[in-house]
């Protein structure tokens, strides 16, 4: 695949990159990824996947853009209020870089349709809000053996940890299950400041990245954690994958998907 001029200029701060160059962004014009959740995280995490040149890259969401989105979901305007949000990321990437195919998948992830909307991408971001949904994720790809980054934020408190197959813990071995339903307050009734969605999306984005080009170190079997207030990021090692998880050990238990039930964070 030989670049056009335009793309050479485009993309000539990566190529300049020696962890990157021709080969790394040829990488990532063929690269997939999805995006499951085109909110606080999908959004940001959404525009510097398009903005790097990955060459294909699935949005599912199946919400409308709200007045109350745009404090920090910055792939979509006032004028897209009421707009499909999985069309309004659409219009804003393709808008930012014509090299990039945006699938749109308007729909909310389930049991049912998890496993065909992750199956033809490479790198799987988990943009969601809720618990179910995290769970649900994390379950199918490991069954699905498909490398994806967690990612989560409330107030001014974010996380994220990357799982790549046979390379350390998943989520479940982690967490365990979903907690109580009401447990945990949700962002619509705790807060969540917006550029934390940035901090946390943009991280998981370069997650991607890396992946994608073979570079660096994931955040695989580590848990990187970021309090805004006292500007402060954290690694925390974690145990090594649990030969009795669930899902991902030695002799699963959780065989098929689960629909978990619990109020969603803050699904607009």
């Amino acid at each position: 695949m030989a670049f056009t001029n335009e793309q050479m200029e485009r993309y000539s701060r990566h190529i300049i990159l020696q962890e990157v160059g021709v080969k790394g962004q040829k990488k990532l014009l063929s690269g997939k990824v999805l995006i499951i959740g085109a909110g606080g995280l999908g959004a940001p995490a959404a525009m510097y996947l398009a903005a790097a040149g990955v060459g294909t890259i699935g949005i599912v969401d199946a919400d409308e853009v709200d007045l109350s989105n745009l404090q920090r979901q910055i792939i979509h305007g006032t004028a897209d209020v009421g707009k499909a949000k999985v069309k309004s990321a659409k219009e804003t990437m393709n808008a930012m870089n014509p090299d990039v195919t945006v699938n749109t998948y308007r729909e909310f992830v389930t049991s049912e349709n998890v496993m065909d909307l992750i199956k033809d991408y490479d790198f799987i971001i988990d943009g969601t809000d809720n618990f179910p949904a995290k769970f649900l994720i994390n379950d199918a790809c490991v069954m699905a053996k498909k490398p994806f980054s967690h990612a989560g934020i409330i107030r001014f408190k974010g996380q994220l940890m990357t799982y790549v197959p046979g390379e350390g813990p998943c989520y479940r071995c982690v967490f365990k299950n979903p907690p109580p339903k009401d447990a945990v307050p949700t962002c619509k009734q705790a807060g969540v400041i917006g550029a934390m969605g940035g901090v946390i999306g943009s991280l998981q984005a370069m997650e991607a990245i890396k992946y994608l080009i073979g570079v660096g170190d994931l955040l695989t079997g580590k848990l990187l954690t970021y309090d805004a207030l006292k500007m402060e990021f954290h690694t925390v090692v974690l145990p090594k994958a649990n030969g009795k998880c669930a899902v991902c050990g030695d002799h699963p238990t959780i065989t098929e998907l689960i629909d978990y039930e619990q109020a969603e964070c803050d699904g607009k």
